[in-house]
């Protein structure tokens, strides 16, 4: 019967590296900078290699009072979207020795359930994309020091709960590239199909779009909302392009949403974009799927994970990471021309 080897320990790393326990604690703890020469850290981590030694990460926990661990809470897994932000998130927190929990919260609406017997026992802070404000009470409570699980916010809106920083996109602005863009064409009747999701990034989405429009001198759009999904975007699209008079552009909260309008734009005998220009937002890889290309606000979701991460190491660091808006850009392509006469 065979047995396997002895799991090495630090003691093994020390005799190997020829130094002492304490510094290989120093430099696999990442503290050894100004009391370890680089030399000397490059030969414990050599040593640790060869022995396949790795740290009880669960004694170092109940030493230091950290886990290490971030949570990234999203609305849903299914979205390329948070994909990205997870992307972004979890390089920022490999380059500090830090892991991220992905996990989804239905719909970004509330309360989020703890998806551990205590998310304060397991976590060093949350990150939180497109959510609900209510959603994060329940996983901000407590905490490890006893104040709450430091918060940061992605995509959500400024000042709804007490988050530690904000990383937000410029949502106002990419809004009004879209009706700069399509005025700039000529058209006078643009309708938006909305995403039926009760948070404040399609909010936002809603109002700049209004407030744009209105700024130009322009009526309120017509406007009709839909699932995040091809078929209800299909038939709220559908519903709009019956009015009379018919929009001669829809822009529309998501890709997925353009999608559907595509459709309907075909079922009604409609050429896009020489009858009716489409518009969508996120640019998600779907929008260069479709044929006309779609012409849609990119929204640069790993830098938001990214941004959000080192907000939260900030954070944990004892800093105030303040707020920040990330710009975005109006990607244009085929699924816009001037209207047609009429």
């Amino acid at each position: 019967m065979s047995t396997s080897s002895p799991r090495p320990t630090s003691r093994d790393v020390a005799k190997s590296a020829g130094v002492s326990q304490a510094t290989v604690s120093l430099v696999l703890g990442d503290k050894w900078r100004g009391r370890v020469s680089t030399r000397t850290a490059d030969a414990v981590r050599a040593a640790a290699d060869r022995l396949g030694y790795r740290p009880n990460l669960a004694a170092r926990s109940l030493r230091t009072g950290s886990t290490r661990t971030a949570m990234l809470v999203v609305p849903a897994l299914t979205s390329d979207f948070f994909a990205q932000v997870h992307l972004g998130a979890a390089e920022v927190a490999a380059e500090h020795d830090f892991g991220v929990v992905l996990y989804p919260s239905p719909e970004g609406i509330g309360p989020a359930r703890d998806p551990f017997s205590s998310a304060r026992a397991a976590l060093d802070g949350v990150i939180a994309s497109s959510m609900a404000a209510e959603a994060l009470t329940g996983l901000q409570r407590g905490g490890l020091h006893g104040g709450g699980l430091p918060l940061v916010m992605l995509d959500s809106e400024p000042g709804s709960t007490p988050a530690a920083g904000t990383v937000n996109l410029a949502i106002a602005d990419g809004m009004r590239q879209v009706v700069d863009h399509l005025l700039g064409l000529g058209h006078r009747r643009v309708a938006h199909l909305a995403a039926a999701v009760p948070s404040w990034t399609f909010d936002e989405r809603a109002a700049s779009l209004g407030r744009a429009l209105t700024d130009a001198g322009m009526p309120p759009p017509a406007r009709r909302a839909a699932r995040l999904d091809v078929a209800d975007g299909l038939r709220a699209a559908q519903e709009l392009l019956e009015e009379s008079p018919r929009p001669t552009a829809v822009v529309c909260d998501d890709d997925l949403l353009a999608a559907g309008a595509y459709k309907a734009a075909r079922r009604l005998g409609l050429r896009v974009p020489e009858d009716l220009s489409v518009t969508g937002f996120d640019d998600l890889p779907l929008a260069v799927a479709l044929e006309p290309e779609l012409t849609t606000v990119r929204l640069p979701a790993r830098e938001v994970g990214a941004a959000g991460m080192r907000a939260l190491l900030a954070v944990l660091d004892g800093q105030d990471p303040g707020s920040a808006v990330l710009p975005v850009t109006l990607v244009r392509r085929g699924s816009c021309a001037p209207p047609p006469p009429g």
